[in-house]
């Protein structure tokens, strides 16, 4: 999508130049810059020339070189080890033109010493430098093996996705820098410039210049964040490192303003009136973005099931400034401690939410089902509700419970409830029974006390509430776009491809080392087993996350192609418009196969920007993914640290993921927490290293083997690498996994097979007999 910069624009108008040259004036006039930017133009030219971005040609123009044949564009994300993987544009014209089979090679690894001056998320091109048969191999769940992906080397930095960076400023007579913990960036960032900031401080950096790795980059200090360990510093931290908006342009303030405060009487007398109906909304307890409700009876042959959703196309016309600031942004961003909404909180929170008590417009499907589950047919129509009641997933759950409805309730909403619930866990059985997997994996939700500082760290429950309401908007989902694909409108849609078959073998041999017998994982009924049989389990969280890490990520796409998770040929994204721009997409093309539609509907994007707006959100879905989960990761650990300080520290119920000749590798599962226990912060006694049993023994017998579940303690947290050093606080709670194959197949219920324990286990470069005396002094906390 187009950028905020003027480095950007000029890419953009370079690129549509077909490969004409363009003069500096031409660039000017095309971009409609006025004569006070012109000076900025210049020094932009230049240093995008002296970068190899652009070739300065004859008679002052510019153009963008040419790109090799076997040079991609894409995306590039870092690993916390420095290295980088690319994500190609799957959609772009040079890239189809490779050859390369981007279901195979769905990333491209690029070793450090080739990243160039990549920042993380920019847009690059890199050339291929080897490709590599993928060999059969059993991998590590928490070393990353890359010996068998696809390689390349950064040759260009297209645009960059913010060009800030986070650092401590540091000063020496007149020079400053700052030290930057970017992963992407090795050693200082020199600032040029004046700034107020103190050293020793936490600054952002719009970064200016940066020619090779062998040169430092040059930056300017644009904001000062204040003191480490500032109330609210590390997320602000966070939010300009992955380049989010934390406010709208005015126009777009002013534009959601001009939205009247309740819906015009014209348009209520367009649309189906819903007033009537018991529809109720089912919400997190602290939602104010309500941006679903549901109604449903049961019929002599099944069900019939309403979906309404705001209808936020109502409000947000195709090209208005609400509408280019949404396609930026993309989506909402959830962050630990705020949220950065994709629409403005005017809007979102008002007369797009559906709120009870008040009318509101929405988009509605309206789904009829059988009692064994199936979508007999659906319509869909323009309507306006008057939400009964707004259901916390507490107040719905006690319901269920056979607790009395909320006082001064509709007489009718715990019947409703209960038979939504019928319907729900109806279409549940029957997604699963066609393939659909079982992925819910444990989430942690971290409260914060009045100074931002984390408190408590507690389990999110996923209730039959949740699924009650899951289920429906399932429903909705792919309802719509089976009409969208029948009818051929050009829309987005959410996909999920086949998994790499080869990613399955390796997950094939992680289940093995963890004594199941997996069998043919291509079969996604097999999977389904794998999962069933490791439910309750102390492997079950690791047997969920290597699933995970062997499929691909759900993205959005132009194309219909289905989604394996969920095992549905039709799926899009319909019932969050007020936080996905997909969304909004979808509303716009379904209006003409309304039942009222609106005259005139609202334009759609071509078939070919849809492609673009895809890879736009996608993108953008993902950056925002990875800032919620770092906040969350810091405030995690800044709650750790908190408890360990007690005089009386908590014990945490772990897991042990790798056996190591350096110790253990474990996991909290309830909080993703991942960590180390040396061999020192065993427990007492001296204590050997048998590879062949994935274990470290005890002289006088103990044992603690992969798949155990061991009591932890937390001893250290080095805040800079993300990571816990863990002690031993007590005996295993579980037997390991590590089993010899016949105890393996009695377990699950089989015939033994003829493989040993010894042959499904990672090899490990170690003799036997090493051992390890005990440190149980405390270590000195790392924090900055």
């Amino acid at each position: 999508m187009p950028g905020n910069t003027l480095r950007d624009s000029i890419l953009d108008a370079l690129r549509n130049a077909n490969g004409n040259p363009l003069s500096k004036s031409q660039l000017s006039r095309g971009l409609k810059l006025p004569g006070t930017r012109i000076a900025e133009l210049k020094n932009t030219l230049e240093t995008m020339v002296n970068e190899g971005v652009i070739i300065d040609g004859k008679k002052n123009t510019y153009v963008l070189p040419a790109a090799p044949k076997n040079q991609l564009t894409g995306s590039l994300k870092f690993h916390p080890k420095g290295h980088a993987f690319f994500f190609p544009e799957i959609t772009d014209a040079h890239n189809i033109a490779s050859g390369i089979d981007f279901t195979l090679h769905s990333r491209i690894f690029i070793d450090r010493r080739n990243v160039g001056t990549a920042l993380d998320g920019d847009k690059v091109a890199v050339s291929i430098i080897k490709q590599v048969a993928r060999p059969f191999r059993t991998r590590s769940e928490s070393t990353p093996d890359t010996s068998d992906e696809m390689r390349g080397k950064v040759d260009q930095v297209l645009a960059r996705r913010s060009g800030k960076l986070v650092g401590i400023y540091r000063k020496k007579g007149n020079f400053g820098w700052i030290d930057c913990d970017d992963k992407a960036v090795e050693g200082r960032v020199d600032v040029v410039g004046d700034t107020t900031a103190m050293p020793g401080q936490l600054v952002v950096v719009d970064l200016e210049e940066w020619l090779d790795r062998k040169n430092d980059p040059r930056g300017r200090v644009i904001e000062v964040l204040g003191w480490p360990g500032d109330p609210g510093v590390d997320i602000i931290s966070v939010i300009h490192r992955f380049g989010l908006r934390t406010s709208f342009p005015d126009e777009v303030l002013a534009e959601a303003r001009a939205v009247p405060e309740f819906p015009e009487a014209s348009e209520i007398e367009r649309r189906k009136d819903w007033r009537d109906k018991l529809v109720i909304t089912i919400d997190p307890a602290d939602a104010k973005d309500h941006d679903d409700a549901i109604w449903c009876e049961k019929t002599k042959t099944g069900w019939t099931l309403a979906v309404h959703i705001a209808d936020v196309s109502h409000y947000i016309k195709p090209g208005s400034p609400m509408d280019k600031e949404a396609i930026e942004r993309g989506n909402s961003t959830y962050l630990v401690d705020r949220v950065l909404p994709m629409l403005p909180t005017g809007l979102s929170n008002g007369i797009c939410s559906l709120k009870p008590d008040v009318d509101r417009l929405t988009k509605c499907a309206v789904i009829e089902i059988s009692n064994e589950g199936t979508i007999i047919k659906s319509k869909f129509i323009d309507a306006v509700i008057h939400s009964r009641a707004k259901l916390s997933y507490e107040q719905a759950q006690a319901i269920l419970d056979g607790k009395p409805a909320p006082e001064g309730s509709d007489p009718k909403l715990v019947g409703m409830v209960k038979e939504g619930w019928n319907l729900a866990s109806t279409l549940r059985r029957r997604r699963f029974e066609h393939g659909a997997l079982d992925l819910e994996m444990p989430e942690i939700k971290i409260r914060l006390d009045d100074q931002g500082r984390a408190s408590v760290a507690e389990p999110v429950v996923h209730t039959e509430s949740h699924q009650l309401v899951e289920e429906c908007m399932l429903a909705a989902n792919e309802a719509v776009a089976k009409i969208l694909r029948e009818r051929m409108k050009p829309a987005v849609y959410r996909i999920h491809e086949d998994p790499d078959p080869s990613r399955l073998m390796d997950y094939t041999e992680t289940a093995k080392a963890h004594g199941y017998r997996p069998g043919d994982l291509t079969n996604r009924t097999h999977i389904q087993k794998l999962l069933d049989d490791s439910k309750g389990s102390p492997e079950e969280h690791v047997i969920k996350l290597g699933l995970l890490k062997s499929l691909k990520r759900a993205v959005y796409s132009a194309e219909p192609i289905g989604h394996y998770g969920l095992a549905k040929t039709d799926y899009c994204h319909f019932t969050s418009p007020i936080r996905r721009y997909a969304d909004l997409i979808v509303h716009r093309a379904l209006q003409p196969l309304l039942e009222n539609p609106p005259k005139p509907h609202d334009r759609t994007p071509s078939q070919a920007d849809l492609y673009e707006i895809s890879r736009h959100i996608s993108d953008t879905e993902r950056t925002s993914s990875d800032a919620e989960s770092e906040t969350k990761q810091i405030k995690l650990l800044e709650y750790l640290d908190r408890v360990a300080q007690q005089p009386t520290p908590p014990v945490f119920n772990g897991l042990i993921t790798d056996v190591r000749p350096m110790g253990l590798m474990v996991e909290i599962p309830d909080m993703g927490v991942r960590g180390v226990v040396k061999r020192e912060d065993l427990p007492e006694g001296r204590w050997f290293f048998e590879p062949h049993r994935m274990a470290w023994v005890s002289k006088d017998g103990k044992v603690i083997q992969l798949g155990m579940r061991i009591p932890l303690r937390v001893i250290n947290i080095d805040f800079d690498k993300r990571f816990v050093d863990f002690a031993v606080a007590g005996k295993p709670t579980t037997e390991g996994t590590h089993r010899p194959a016949a105890k393996v197949a009695k377990k699950h219920g089989k015939q033994p097979h003829t493989k040993t324990a010894a042959k499904v286990g990672p090899a490990v470069k170690q003799k036997e007999g090493r051992y390890a005396s005990p440190k149980d002094k405390p270590k000195r906390r790392k924090r900055r």
